[in-house]
């Protein structure tokens, strides 16, 4: 399954839109029922309104009404580099996956179809703040 998410992810990192920073981002969530929801970075000139692949994916899956997720795939770098190297997500994005999902969720971080790290949201998100401290 890791295989298919990074290859839903580097599918998703072609319809990113990167006028600005030229810095083209994929990710594919994978939901608890197998469903894939695919998002990409979507730039701004105000740049402020711009949106992480990560968050895309969430928001799209969100909207569906999924609330259940098991892992998300993130592949990224410059649009005319050929390698890419890993791509960590941002810290509002892990505080969004953190509003969705367990501390064992898995966050892969992949170069190629090949070449990945698996962490899980607590190694990335340590002493993190979420809905159970609003109880």
């Amino acid at each position: 399954m890791i295989e298919k998410l990074i290859e839903e992810a580097f599918l998703a990192r072609e319809c990113a839109y990167t006028p600005y920073s030229h810095f083209r981002v994929g990710a594919a969530l994978l939901a608890e029922n197998g469903t894939i929801y695919r998002g990409c970075n979507i730039e701004n000139a105000a740049y402020t309104p711009s949106n992480c692949a990560e968050r895309t994916a969430f928001f799209k899956a969100v909207s569906e009404g999924e609330r259940s997720f098991r892992a998300i795939a993130i592949v990224g770098g410059k649009e005319d580099e050929e390698s890419l190297d890993y791509c960590a997500p941002c810290g509002v994005c892990r505080q969004v996956m953190r509003e969705f999902c367990p501390d064992d969720f898995r966050i892969i971080l992949a170069k190629s179809a090949t070449e990945y790290q698996v962490y899980t949201l607590k190694q990335l998100l340590p002493e993190s703040f979420g809905p159970d401290n609003l109880k």
